[in-house]
């Protein structure tokens, strides 16, 4: 950063992408980086890494339609009908059910594919066994920079251990940015305490989030909002009078310390 504005330098191995607001700025880098090392200057972001980007007046668009395209290929789908809903959210699935793949390394290889294809499609993260091309994320410009987080949880979704998945998603200035969906490590007892840990889980990225932010310059609202469904949840995390029923929860990274000081927890509904 400097006094003219910022220059951000994005490195993946021998890709580099530059942005910020400070385009003397970036003439200065890229002229020092072609004197250190033998670089091409590419022009305008419009492919980095299997991702598309597309501009605009009214934003960015990123997808990954090429990257489909070749695995629709690869796995000789390239002219199946697409589907509103990739997979009933009602069926378990048992890892002592069903028969055996005849290649199960082409099976991983596939899962790991569509598992990267999630950076621009977080709509199949539940269920990845479906792709659809042309299809990715908008970002725009929506005025004062805003985070916004939602937390759910089921409750021993899993029918072979019992154990629950939380999912989070983050929202910066409404676009979202970063999202996870994640296997519980431990066995609860109630919805509240499952929807209690995903809160904690979530909490360490709000603070991780606001961190990074701030270290590029930008100035967070506070008090950040964080949306949960369960309103026992919300009573647990939010008055210190309902911890007295909870004492067999390992509390992790402290969410009602940490929530107070940055978070609002809210219901959706």
């Amino acid at each position: 950063m400097s006094a003219r504005g910022k220059v951000l330098l994005i490195v993946y191995v021998d890709d580099i992408i530059i942005t910020g607001d400070d385009q003397k700025g970036f003439e200065e880098l890229k002229q020092f980086l072609h004197s250190q090392f033998h670089t091409k200057d590419l022009g305008k972001l419009w492919y980095f890494l299997g991702i598309e980007v597309a501009r605009s007046k009214d934003g960015i668009s990123l997808s990954q339609r090429k990257y489909v395209l070749d695995i629709l290929e690869e796995t000789g789908l390239l002219g199946a009908k697409p589907v509103e809903t990739p997979l009933d959210p009602n069926v378990k699935l048992c890892v002592d059910q069903g028969e055996e793949f005849p290649h199960p390394d082409q099976y991983r290889r596939l899962v790991g594919k569509l598992n990267y294809l999630t950076n621009t499609r977080p709509d199949i993260s539940f269920a990845v066994s479906m792709a659809h091309p042309g299809r990715g994320l908008f970002y725009r410009s929506n005025g004062p920079l805003r985070v916004e987080v939602f937390t759910d949880a089921d409750w021993a979704g899993s029918p072979s251990d019992r154990r629950s998945t939380i999912g989070y998603c983050t929202f910066v200035g409404g676009n979202l940015v970063t999202w996870k969906s994640k296997k519980q490590t431990m066995v609860v007892r109630s919805s509240a305490e499952a929807e209690y840990h995903a809160m904690d889980y979530t909490t360490c990225e709000v603070v991780w989030l606001r961190s990074f932010l701030e270290e590029l310059g930008f100035q967070v609202q506070l008090p950040i909002p964080m949306y949960c469904d369960n309103q026992a949840a919300i009573h647990i995390a939010s008055n210190l009078v309902f911890h007295e029923r909870t004492k067999h929860i390992e509390h992790g990274s402290g969410i009602c310390d940490i929530a107070a000081r940055i978070s609002h927890i809210l219901s959706p509904w």
